[in-house]
């Protein structure tokens, strides 16, 4: 394809190509960095709020919902406060209602484990479910309209549901397809009652309307549904946090209508997606129209059933989403996965993924405009996903796969250094454009060819 041009030309075209990919990365890096300026975590109060002045007990039978409802009094009272739970397991029977300018700090050795009965947690408190807002029991940890909060120390929350409000999954359908129809519908959201009478789980920890939030070295285990939901919510840092979730949905992270977000450090061992960023649901999502934006996930440890993932629920569109330096601590079913359909609309683009590595999946970079084969006449637009060091040891099904629509093609995709050393199908890209690669090896990677004897 050369033959024609001079070899002084050729230099020309070489140089440039290098000179773009550096450029490219630069502005990767300085738009990385402008957002994280953005993101700082908050102040925490000296005001020392000991959870046994107020008559808490760590012998896993006593209810310390009383001891924390008071200790929130108090923290209130004061303008703020840091609540220190000493090692001990803290039956709660119902949720704690974190209030701004508070810290919940779960010293090592200390465990929450919060009761199963569903009346616990009502009166019913505003909510999302799914990407629709509605009303819905309480979840365990639940913060609205606050500010300066925080989760922090080696202490461990338990949502104790594996044999309780787990077990819902299976009656929800009736409750989920009212919940949609509501949405699609537009019915006003104070007439979406739900709770009592549903099987709609709870999350586990969710942060609704909030700003400068903190969620730092705790683990989380043995979720409702979501683990943490960051809810319309801005300016989060979450590190060193650990995951033991291995019930239905038990995602990770699930930010929603939300920005600003740092999620570095993290153990992944999640039943679920390990990350899921989500922007609402269908007529919803794009009448609140609140972009997912800004979120930056770096040297975290994936395990579960997928690492990051973009949808479904996206329709008011998510952008500038960079998922750097991870690797993996365990299988995941799919290691990148962009997903939507036409019934969701709204947009994915600029999406850097740089330096990250699979050991052993079924497929490692997916995307797809058409999830679970369903919708019409809201196509999503997805274009310019940057993908650069991306390593995969073994693939049982696809390596690369591009799904897009036939009225609104998957577009500008580029692929650099990207190595997966076996898989069954290498490539499998339909109703896709502008599909760039550069170095890119599936298999073993072929040297120098053999010759005629």
């Amino acid at each position: 394809m050369f033959k024609n041009l001079s070899f002084f030309t050729l230099i020309l075209l070489i140089i440039s190509s290098c000179n773009n990919s550096a450029t490219e990365n630069q502005s990767r890096i300085q738009k990385r960095d402008q957002i994280l300026s953005l993101i700082t975590a908050p102040s925490l109060s000296t005001n020392l709020i000991n959870i046994k002045d107020f008559g808490a007990l760590g012998d896993s039978l006593t209810d310390n919902k009383p001891a924390f409802d008071k200790a929130l009094q108090k923290c209130n009272a004061l303008g703020g406060g840091r609540i220190v739970v000493s090692p001990g397991i803290y039956l709660v029977n119902g949720p704690i209602h974190l209030i701004s300018n508070v810290t919940l700090d779960l010293q090592k050795g200390a465990k929450l484990v919060f009761g199963s009965n569903p009346e616990d947690y009502l009166p019913a408190v505003l909510t999302s479910w799914e990407g629709t807002f509605l009303y819905n029991y309480s979840p365990f940890i639940y913060a609205y309209q606050a500010e300066n909060v925080a989760i922090i120390g080696e202490g461990i929350i338990d949502g104790n549901a594996k044999d309780t409000f787990s077990t819902w999954h299976a009656k929800q359908k009736p409750s989920q397809t009212l919940s949609r129809k509501m949405n699609h519908e537009d019915t006003p959201i104070e007439e979406r009652i739900f709770g009592s009478g549903h099987y709609l789980r709870p999350h586990l920890v969710q942060f609704f309307e909030c700003k400068n939030i903190l969620i730092e070295d705790v683990t989380l285990a043995n979720s409702p549904f979501w683990c943490v939901h960051l809810l319309k919510s801005e300016n989060i840092t979450a590190r060193r946090v650990k995951f033991d979730a291995f019930n239905k949905n038990n995602d990770g992270f699930d930010p929603e209508y939300s920005k600003n977000i740092l999620i570095e450090d993290i153990d992944f061992n999640n039943a679920d997606d390990n990350v899921a960023i989500k922007a609402g649901r269908d007529h919803e999502g794009r009448k609140t129209g609140i972009t997912s934006e800004n979120i930056i996930i770096r040297n975290c440890r994936f395990k579960g059933l997928h690492g990051v993932v973009i949808g479904s629920e996206m329709s008011a569109g998510v952008q500038n989403v960079f998922v750097e330096d991870c690797t993996f601590g365990g299988y995941c079913k799919r290691g990148i996965y962009l997903k939507s359909n036409p019934d969701r609309g709204g947009f994915i683009r600029d999406i850097y993924v740089n330096n990250v590595e699979f050991g052993e999946v079924e497929d490692c970079f997916f995307i797809t405009s058409y999830y679970h084969g369903e919708g019409s006449g809201h196509e999503t637009d997805i274009r310019n996903i940057f993908v650069d060091s991306l390593r995969c040891n073994k693939v049982h099904n696809a390596a690369l796969v591009i799904q897009g629509y036939p009225t609104k093609k998957v577009s500008d995709i580029y692929f650099s250094n990207v190595q997966i050393d076996t898989a069954k199908t290498a490539v499998s890209f339909t109703n896709a454009e502008n599909i760039v690669f550069h170095n890119l090896i599936i298999g073993d990677e072929v040297k120098v060819p053999s010759h005629v004897q």
